[in-house]
């Protein structure tokens, strides 16, 4: 937690309490004894707050107003962590593009309207904050809000829905039950977990594709996170299974500047190499998106195993290549 961080804690905590314990501030803050000591001194000295420790107490708190000299106590305005403000972005972004005319339409609006606050309240105005930082999703697929609607509220009641899915992959249209599990937003796109009853086992559908929702009655089939996890959660990318994989990659030492950087997955294994490259190994259980993603670095990337995924990269190569040769 940074510096500034930890002031606003220190500020919320005296202003909601009567006093507070040196060992209850410390505890929260996770800071030294004399990490708190400066923490104090620099909001008595520089901020001008009022922070007394009351031996009575035996803790901090306020003065009361009667007793406060110098000039108002007030922090500066607040600014956000880069992890923060991207999350508060983002979930302005995403409401933003939601349709606004359905039956979430009257609850996304004070939504919105309490994060421009919140980004408003930072050192700079939100106008500025938006003009100077913008997020674009790139490949975001548009989605039904009615549809997104019934999936998240089946999946907050614990029922199962009847879904009509449309999959890509195999251009086929099929009615399925399923029990709703956790909600993904990937890539820019949104994916339910979910028990399909249809194939009896754990499935990933994106949302965009479900051309029909309803909600059943019946109570939603619970899944441990353990076993989410374990097949959705183990392999690259979005698609399910069990069987795992690893794929052992190598790329130029041009590309290994940014793929050493990446991260892919969160069990991933890379080493740079002799010659400035980079190899990586990652694991996958379906390799239609490993493939996608090898295939939009060209000649910067090689497949060094296994065998069976190297042969499938090489024919998506010789086949893009026939394009141009025809």
């Amino acid at each position: 937690m940074s510096n500034m961080g930890r002031i606003y804690q220190i500020d919320q905590m005296l202003g909601a309490q009567r006093f507070v314990s040196r060992g209850e501030l410390q505890e929260r803050l996770g800071v030294s004894w004399a990490t708190l000591k400066r923490d104090i001194a620099y909001m008595r000295d520089r901020l001008n707050a009022p922070v007394v420790f009351d031996r009575a107490l035996g803790g901090y708190r306020f003065a009361k107003i009667e007793q406060r000299l110098g000039p108002p106590y007030e922090l500066p305005g607040l600014w956000f962590a880069a992890e923060e403000i991207h999350a508060l972005l983002t979930m302005q972004h995403l409401l933003s593009n939601l349709d606004t005319g359905g039956l979430l339409g009257p609850q996304i609006q004070p939504l919105l309207a309490r994060l421009t606050g919140l980004l408003g309240a930072a050192d700079n105005p939100v106008e500025e904050v938006q003009r100077r930082i913008r997020i674009q999703a790139v490949g975001a697929r548009e989605l039904h809000l009615d549809h997104f609607q019934a999936v998240g509220s089946a999946l907050l009641r614990r029922k199962r829905l009847l879904i009509r899915y449309h999959a890509r992959g195999t251009d086929e249209v099929t009615e399925r039950e399923v029990s709703p599990q956790r909600l993904n937003h990937y890539r820019h796109n949104w994916y339910l977990d979910a028990w399909c009853h249809l194939r009896d086992g754990l499935r990933a559908f994106s949302v965009d594709a479900i051309e029909h929702a309803e909600i059943l009655d019946t109570p939603a089939m619970d899944v441990a996170d353990e076993r989410l996890d374990e097949v959705l959660g183990s392999g690259y990318g979005i698609f399910s299974g069990d069987q795992v994989s690893w794929a052992v990659l190598r790329f130029t030492p041009e590309r290994a500047r940014w793929v050493a950087a990446e991260r892919w997955h969160p069990k991933q294994e890379g080493r740079l190499l002799d010659d400035g490259g980079y190899e990586l190994r990652v694991p996958y259980t379906d390799d239609r998106e490993l493939i996608m993603d090898i295939l939009k670095y060209g000649g910067d990337c090689t497949v060094i195993e296994p065998a069976g995924l190297k042969a499938r990269v090489a024919e998506e190569l010789r086949r893009g290549l026939e394009n141009y040769l025809a």
